[in-house]
């Protein structure tokens, strides 16, 4: 698999997007916190995305060029409107807004409505992080793909959520989930691959049986994690992110996969809780290390060769890949390739 740096990704990505009409600033936005996602491993929002957010810039589905506004609705609360830009543009906004209002009041909650699909939900739940805070980031995902628990009709989505937890010097603690057992972006990666899925992602929406070929994937409907529960944690992430924002939830949810044209209304929200508030940041990862340490360290059941911790392996895969560079699939590469020749730009080098 080609590898290729991430100063060229992000360099490319920004050319794109520039073609598009998108300003050269919000351009490097989008780019770098496209490329984050691939440096720690979410490979299914990173560069992967590049194609079809493009195609959507081209057909009127996103707004190259937003007047994104903030209304601050409380001493601790702000509500986004996205003006229907880019996502990555969007929650950057959002997420310093939380974390301007949390060093006010120790605790802020910002949500967003008329914004687009934002990569991986990791990259914003960081960046309260890096400021010694909590962060808790969630979506309305940008297409439904699973039934309420017990139904066939698709109407909630892969709803992600993304918990940082900030342990000084050290790499955080970082939960990224989506509410489903795979995300979709894992789906579309294993067809770009030309590979099976594993039993137990989706199931066949006529028949229930599983489905393995990520290519029928509009045939089935992916599963939710431990049951009945992740539907429950998808339906709820759905009000806080879309129904409390004013935006799409349910049949309102534009599939951005096939519809690049309407504008999706994709609605987030962050959270930004100030550690110090509470406790002093040095004590708090003191006995936080040590708690991890005494999981990691516990006894473990055969063939398990280590007890791993949320986020355990994301630094380690961010310094392996900024060293090496990011793997490139030649599919990808091929696409990549196309979408230099129809925006006019040179090809990754």
């Amino acid at each position: 698999m080609e590898r290729i740096a991430a100063d060229r990704l992000r360099a490319f990505i920004a050319s794109a997007f520039i073609a598009a009409h998108s300003p050269a600033d919000d351009a490097e936005i989008i780019a770098a916190r496209m490329v984050e996602a691939d440096l720690v491993g979410a490979d299914g929002h990173g560069i992967f995305r590049l194609p079809q957010y493009i195609r959507r810039l081209k057909r009127g589905g996103v707004n190259p060029r937003p007047s994104i506004q903030v209304d601050r609705t409380g001493p601790a609360t702000a509500l986004v409107n996205g003006d229907n830009g880019m996502g990555h543009l969007v929650m950057t906004r959002a997420a310093k807004t939380a974390i301007d209002l949390a060093r006010e009041t120790g605790v802020a909650w910002v949500g967003a409505r008329r914004s687009n699909h934002a990569g991986a939900a990791s990259v914003y739940a960081e960046m309260p992080v890096c400021e010694g805070m909590i962060g808790i980031y969630s979506a309305v995902a940008s297409a439904n793909h699973m039934p309420p628990w017990g139904g066939v009709d698709s109407l909630l989505g892969t709803n992600p959520l993304a918990i940082g937890v900030p342990l000084g010097d050290d790499a955080p603690v970082m939960l990224d989930i989506a509410t489903t057992v795979v995300s979709y972006g894992a789906v579309k990666s294993y067809e770009l691959r030309g590979e099976k899925m594993p039993e137990g992602w989706m199931v066949d929406k006529a028949t229930g049986a599983p489905l393995t070929d990520p290519a029928r994937s509009s045939e089935g409907f992916l599963l939710p994690i431990g049951g009945y529960k992740g539907a429950g944690l998808s339906m709820i992430l759905g009000l806080l992110a879309g129904v409390l924002n004013g935006a799409g939830v349910g049949r309102d949810v534009v599939d951005f996969n096939y519809d690049d044209q309407t504008a999706a209304n994709t609605g987030q929200f962050i959270l930004a809780l100030d550690v110090k508030r509470f406790i002093s940041p040095e004590a708090f990862a003191k006995m936080a290390r040590r708690h991890l340490d005494e999981l990691r360290e516990s006894g473990r059941l055969p063939g398990v060769e280590r007890i791993r911790m949320p986020g355990d392996n994301r630094q380690t895969r961010r310094e392996e890949r900024l060293r090496l560079g990011v793997p490139i699939p030649a599919p990808m590469r091929a696409r990549l390739d196309t979408v230099a020749a129809e925006t006019g730009i040179e090809r990754l080098a």
